[in-house]
C-alpha cells in the first residue's frame, strides 16, 4: 500500500508531510497499514462547558472515525489502480486522500490541543510560546482577539491555526480550507476547527462564542512543546 505522507496533495504539488514533525505525528504509525483513530486523551465531558460531551462524542467517533475509514478506503483503492497501471484513477482518489488524510492529520492535532481546565486548559504558563505571543502581540488577550476576528470572518468550512514559520522564526494567524492541513514552512501550534460540526449543535448559529469559549481549554503545555521542537 502506497505511503500516505507521498499521497497528500495541494493542488499538483505534493505535500510533504513528512518534513514537518508536528504534522507528521499523527502518520507515525501508519507505515503504509490502515490509519486509525487514536485514543482521546480524556474524556467526553472533560471539556465542558467549553465544549460539550454531545459534541465531543459526535465529533470523534463520527466525524472523525469517518475520516480515518474515508482515508483507508481511498488509500486502497490507489493502490489498486496504482498496481493496475491506471493513472487516471489515481488522478481522481488524490482528493478523497487530501480531504480525508489531511482531516485526519487535522483532528489528531486538535484533540492534543485541548485540555480539561482541571488539568490547566486555558492557561499559559511562563515560557518561550507565551514570551513570543507578548513580543509579536502585546499579550495572549491580543491574541485571543486577533485570532477570533480572524475566525469570525473566515467563510465556509476550514480550520483557524496559530502557526510559526520555520524559516522567520514568526508567529502567524493562518486559515486554511477544507480539511488542507498547514504544509511547507509553517508548524501548527494551536488548531482551532471552524467546521459547523465543532459547534453549532451547542451555539447554534452563532460561532463567535464557540471561539470565546474554545480559548478555555486550549492546551497551552502542548503548545508550548511544539513551539520549543521548532
Amino acid at each position: 500500500m502506497p505511503n500516505l505522507v507521498n499521497l497528500l496533495f495541494l493542488g499538483s504539488s505534493l505535500l510533504l508531510l513528512a518534513s514537518n514533525e508536528a504534522i507528521a505525528l499523527p502518520l507515525a504509525s501508519y507505515g503504509g497499514k490502515n490509519a486509525t483513530l487514536p485514543m482521546l486523551p480524556y474524556s467526553y465531558d472533560a471539556l465542558e462547558p467549553a465544549i460539550s460531551a454531545r459534541i465531543m462524542e459526535l465529533h470523534y467517533s463520527k466525524h472523525h472515525a469517518a475520516l480515518v475509514t474515508g482515508l483507508n478506503n481511498a488509500l486502497a483503492a490507489y493502490s489498486i489502480a496504482a498496481q493496475s497501471g491506471d493513472l487516471a484513477k489515481q488522478i481522481e482518489i488524490q482528493s478523497l486522500i487530501k480531504f480525508n488524510g489531511g482531516g485526519h492529520i487535522n483532528h489528531s492535532l486538535y484533540w492534543r490541543n485541548l485540555q480539561p481546565v482541571s488539568l490547566g486548559g486555558g492557561t499559559m504558563k511562563a515560557g518561550y510560546l507565551a514570551a513570543a505571543v507578548q513580543a509579536q502581540y502585546g499579550g495572549l488577550d491580543n491574541l485571543k482577539t486577533q485570532m477570533n476576528a480572524a475566525g469570525s470572518t473566515f467563510q465556509g468550512s476550514g480550520w483557524l491555526w496559530l502557526a510559526c514559520d520555520k524559516t522567520s522564526k514568526k508567529l502567524l494567524i493562518v486559515t486554511t480550507s477544507n480539511q488542507d492541513p498547514l504544509v511547507g514552512s509553517l508548524t501548527p501550534i494551536i488548531a482551532i476547527d471552524m467546521w459547523e460540526h465543532s459547534w453549532y449543535l451547542q451555539h447554534y448559529n452563532v460561532r463567535a462564542n464557540y471561539l470565546v469559549n474554545i480559548w478555555n481549554v486550549i492546551n497551552y503545555d502542548e503548545a508550548e512543546a511544539r513551539y520549543r521542537s521548532m
